[in-house]
């Protein structure tokens, strides 16, 4: 592996991208054998890295025998080109590793087009600039040789096939539109699972609904997102949707393509960010998915920060990284989905959160018709009652859009 510390980067950020780019090296089923950085001014447009440290990859490339560099840019044509030739080997870049990591976790259909889009996506203007490099080399031979003529086939065989994803998956989309109008009728307030890839998302949810669904200590896990209906303490039904994880540079073709999948996370009515305080980037994380949310116009939404797996730390550990998540958001809830620690909290906690936008409403409900209340709590929630001969005072909060179910109890 091999990266280069550009000016503007701190050496701690670069050895947490090292790290990241580590585990998704194992994740992808490599091993890695030995990982290096450059400090540089600029990139090089040839290499990526300096003349000087090609030579010492292709020397290490000799004694160490590996058959694979990663680097943690992506790379331009050229210098992807460049390296291959000077080393003799392949070379992958940080979006070409996430790309084959999604392809390997892909389990449905949905899943796998928007994989292949993001691939095609990322293939095709490598295909264009070797094309373009072929025909700048001029001179006997480059003339509308097969070579050329291949590319050229090859180039629109991928625009097509890239037409028909395009057309699969904005039905996909669509339907996903339908799916949450058909339950925006129904006022049930969702929350959006996200968070950092391998942060525990996935585990939440199962510990919250019992869903099944996979959850391994891998990064992107699960790619699908997943719909479960939960019941809160008080009474209110809520809907939990696990979502992609996020991760930094997460490669633009990729955001493109899991535009459906991320809309989940834009039409939601609140947040369950799910931070892994385990991690020693555990801030820089969090982050992270704070500039995403941002992207996807979800960054003002009620957020829970969920600090998962904290029965790793300790009681010490656990105490400071409270202190720390506290001073950086309003409601933060310290958790373990393996071990249960913090479930009593955390629900309670998403009973209290004004989800969707909430008017105050104060009921005279009459004896025998109590059901009223329930009806409300699964919605809504009801703040404080009182008996009274007429009936039971309640005063009551309730979403804009259920406002007409209880008009006929309402106290002016």
């Amino acid at each position: 592996m091999i990266g280069v510390l550009l000016p503007g980067i701190s050496e701690v950020e670069m050895s947490g991208e090292m790290r990241e780019l580590e585990e998704l090296t194992r994740t992808a089923g490599a091993e890695v054998v030995g990982s290096v950085i450059q400090r540089r001014s600029v990139a090089s447009p040839a290499h990526f890295v300096g003349r000087g440290k090609v030579q010492e990859l292709a020397q290490a490339h000799i004694e160490l025998g590996f058959d694979l560099l990663i680097c943690n840019e992506d790379l331009s044509p050229r210098q992807q080109r460049n390296l291959e030739a000077e080393l003799k080997l392949r070379v992958v870049d940080r979006t070409e590793l996430i790309l084959d990591i999604f392809a390997q976790h892909a389990r449905t259909r949905e899943g796998g087009m928007q994989v292949e889009s993001a691939q095609l996506h990322h293939l095709l203007p490598r295909l264009i600039g070797a094309w373009d490099y072929h025909r700048q080399g001029g001179g006997v031979g480059t003339r509308g040789g097969p070579g050329e003529q291949q590319i050229e086939v090859e180039r629109r065989r991928i625009r097509k096939r890239l037409r028909a994803l395009d057309r699969e998956l904005d039905q996909v989309r669509a339907q996903r539109g339908q799916q949450r109008a058909g339950r925006s009728r129904v006022p049930v307030p969702t929350f959006a699972i996200v968070g950092y890839t391998n942060a525990g998302k996935s585990t939440v949810l199962n510990v919250l609904t019992g869903a099944g669904v996979r959850a391994e200590n891998l990064l992107f896990a699960t790619l699908d997102p997943t719909t479960r209906r939960l019941r809160l303490p008080g009474g209110r039904e809520v809907v939990l949707t696990d979502t992609v994880g996020f991760i930094q540079k997460l490669p633009t073709d990729l955001v493109a393509a899991f535009r459906a999948t991320l809309e989940e996370v834009s039409a939601a009515d609140g947040i369950l960010h799910v931070v892994d305080a385990s991690s020693p980037d555990a801030v820089s994380q969090a982050a992270t998915v704070d500039r995403e949310l941002i992207e996807l116009n979800a960054g003002g939404k009620p957020r829970l920060v969920l600090l998962n797996k904290v029965d790793i730390l300790g009681v010490a550990g656990r105490r400071r990284i409270l202190r720390v998540f506290s001073e950086l958001y309003n409601h933060v809830v310290p958790l373990s989905a393996t071990t249960g620690f913090g479930l009593d909290e955390l629900l309670e906690a998403m009973d209290q959160v004004p989800l969707r936008s909430m008017t105050e409403l104060q009921l005279l409900v009459p004896y025998g018709q109590e059901m009223i209340l329930t009806q409300l709590r699964e919605v809504g929630g009801v703040d404080r009652t009182e008996f009274t001969e007429a009936g039971t005072r309640a005063w009551v909060h309730a979403p804009l859009e259920s406002v007409h179910r209880f008009k006929q109890y309402r106290v002016s």
